[in-house]
């Protein structure tokens, strides 16, 4: 099975526990204003990559993962893809290395039978899903992204009945994302869960803008400056109660 490609890089350290290799997949439905990869976007291009051609590759490096490392396949938004991912990290895990997944969760559908059933078999070869909710109020989510927050809500309750690990991410953009009362309606979802493990505060940052240059793409956030490290420290505390 070959899939469309964006990068690999073999020393993730923010892209769940331990040292990992990350996958980044090729295309997103989402455009979210503060997206620091808009090269990710385009669907059908990146390189393509076979799953055994990457299994092979990732698989150099298990004794680098140790007992905490592995493999996380992120974007784009990976699950556009999930024929292949799902062979992948099968792929990966017949080597007995640990598995995540970073998704917004858009590509689920509670009322697809097909939808339910791909995310089913993905789910038998994730030991950990990295869920990113960008806004917890649908209106302000579909500003911020282009798209409904419905579907992201309806796959961690849907995970959470499936008891499987679940870290949330959430990007704190001044402005967009860092409303007191938004986060509490955020704080109080994240408690109906029980699979939550970890809670992520990512501070916005500017490192893509020069992307949006060289592709001639205005930059929705100009002049929007990353969080003081002083207000992710208290929307921490916000989320986690």
């Amino acid at each position: 099975m070959i899939g469309n490609i964006h990068s690999v890089f073999s020393g993730g350290t923010v892209d769940g526990p331990g040292i990992r290799f990350v996958v980044f997949m090729q295309g997103c439905p989402l455009r979210c204003k503060y997206c620091h990869n808009p090269d990710s976007w385009e669907f059908g291009v990146g390189e393509e990559r076979s799953v055994k051609d990457l299994t092979q590759e990732i698989i150099k490096y298990k004794n680098y993962f140790g007992t905490q490392g592995g493999v996380t396949v992120s974007g784009g938004e990976p699950l556009v893809q999930i024929d292949f991912v799902t062979e992948l990290l099968k792929s990966v895990k017949s080597y007995g290395i640990n598995t995540a997944v970073d998704t917004s969760g858009f590509t689920f559908n509670e009322n697809s039978e097909e939808s339910v059933k791909k995310h089913e078999e993905l789910s038998k070869y994730v030991d950990l899903y990295l869920l990113d909710i960008k806004h917890i109020d649908d209106n302000k989510h579909k500003e911020l992204t282009g798209v409904s927050n419905k579907n992201t809500l309806n796959f961690a309750k849907w995970l959470d009945k499936l008891g499987k690990k679940m870290w949330i991410r959430h990007v704190v953009v001044d402005g967009y994302t860092d409303d007191n009362e938004q986060l509490l309606k955020l704080s109080a979802f994240i408690k109906t869960l029980n699979n939550v493990e970890k809670i992520e505060v990512l501070p916005y940052h500017t490192m893509g803008t020069v992307k949006y240059q060289k592709m001639g793409i205005k930059y929705a956030l100009e002049g929007v400056n990353p969080p003081s490290k002083e207000r992710i420290i208290e929307v921490k505390n916000i989320l986690k109660g």
